[in-house]
């Protein structure tokens, strides 16, 4: 369930039904104030809302009262074993102090600061890592490493609900996917404080996209989490928040520049998709407004498959089509297609509207048309599944059969008419 109670982290509102907040971590020592403002700059350029530091030693406290000032996002110190240094920290400024109850020094050490948080308005964010676990539920780990994981989250908050400190947020990760899920999953149905999500240790940035994305993704479609981190083995930080923010375009739960689309290619294709494809997405990244483009292999079937989209392409041999919202534009060939595209991107963006000329749109349909009459035989997907539901109707018109009514008659396709008989595309 989603949390209710809602905290601030230097103007960014966390949980309570605040949008999402895409947080990184630095890579550099903190007390390299250039290397460490230049990666927080590459953070916030990205899109992150949040950064975190490290903040192992003395050097990178005095630091951070300067990076705090100076940084275009809220800094949220990084500590572990040292209290003290949690207390310079907020003597430095740090918008938000991260510590984990369990290994700061003991319960004392941590109502200390705790207090110091309170008196300076300054929220902390708590919790473990299954790395992490207090000693006396090692046990418990071993035989249900979910159960455990909660336990050790419920101690630290009710530690705080003793304290008398609300303002906090919650934390409990694994490299584990599942018990990740599993684990944030039931601590969303005993504690009301906002969540903060991760796949700790999560790999690379292919393995670990991936982890992250099942991982936040599934909790995120739940309506759990509040800001989510992307831990990758990269030195570039500003890869996780954009991952972070594939993940939440994906579901639709916050907007941030464009959007690509683009088809996986078959035998249909009939020009160079790849090249145009990645020549479309690094443009794109000059752009801020959440426009979404579409790219398809395919002018048989290309529109019908992304007409939602904004703008797209597809192809035919030697020329292409561009078309907005579902409607053709004009025709153009092949290796003007992209050019062209963001021609009318751009004049779309600069207008506020969609600019068509009627006589270069009809041509475009005519040869949409064309293209669609010349390949008439092939069994695209839309076609076959309108013969599906045209069969299904029984060309009466009326609608579909209910569960448990009579089945329509299979349509079953012989050799000749498969979609890969004979449908090689070849560039030569």
């Amino acid at each position: 369930m989603a949390s209710k109670k809602q905290i601030d982290v230097g103007g960014v509102k966390i949980g309570g039904g605040a949008p999402v907040a895409v947080q990184s971590m630095t890579k550099t020592e903190t007390a390299d104030f250039d290397a460490t403002m230049k990666q927080i700059h590459a953070i916030a350029e990205a899109g992150g809302d949040l950064v975190r530091c490290a903040v192992p030693r003395d050097d990178d406290v005095r630091a951070l009262e300067r990076i705090v000032k100076e940084s275009p996002i809220p800094v949220i110190a990084d500590i572990h074993f040292n209290y003290t240094l949690a207390l310079k920290a907020i003597d430095a400024g740090a918008h938000c102090i991260r510590i984990n109850p369990g290994n700061i020094g003991g319960q004392d050490k941590a109502a200390l600061v705790v207090e110091k948080a309170r008196l300076a308005g300054v929220p902390m964010r708590i919790g473990v890592n299954s790395g992490s676990l207090p000693k006396h539920l090692h046990e418990l780990e071993r035989e249900n490493p979910v159960e455990a994981l909660v336990a050790a989250a419920v101690e630290h908050v009710e530690l705080m609900d003793r304290l008398g400190f609300e303002d906090f947020k919650v934390s409990i990760k694994s490299t584990n996917v599942p018990n990740t899920i599993a684990s944030n999953r039931l601590l969303s149905e005993k504690i009301e404080n906002p969540l903060h999500l991760g796949i700790t240790e999560a790999g690379t940035k292919w393995s670990g996209s991936l982890k992250s994305a099942v991982g936040l993704g599934t909790l995120l479609a739940d309506g759990i989490g509040d800001t989510i981190r992307i831990s990758l083995s990269t030195f570039h930080a500003e890869e996780e928040v954009k991952v972070a923010w594939e993940i939440l375009k994906a579901l639709k739960l916050r907007e941030r520049g464009p959007v690509l689309i683009a088809c996986p290619t078959c035998g249909r294709l009939q020009f160079d998709m790849d090249t145009v494809v990645a020549e479309i997405e690094e443009r794109l990244r000059q752009y801020d407004d959440p426009i979404e483009v579409a790219v398809l292999g395919c002018a048989v079937n290309g529109i019908g498959e992304a007409s939602h989209a904004d703008f797209g392409i597809t192809g035919a041999k030697n020329e292409g089509l561009i078309f907005a919202h579902g409607k053709p534009i004009r025709k153009v060939p092949q290796d003007e297609l992209v050019d062209a595209l963001f021609t009318e991107i751009d004049k779309s963006i600069d207008r506020g509207t969609v600019v068509v000329d009627e006589q270069e749109a009809a041509e475009g349909a005519e040869w949409l048309e064309k293209i669609e009459e010349e390949n008439a035989g092939e069994m695209t997907p839309e076609r076959i599944a309108a013969m599906e539901a045209a069969a299904a109707n029984e060309g009466n018109g009326e609608a579909l059969p209910m569960a448990g009514a009579p089945k329509a008659k299979r349509i079953v396709l012989d050799e000749e008419a498969s979609p890969t008989a004979g449908r090689r595309f070849t560039r030569a």
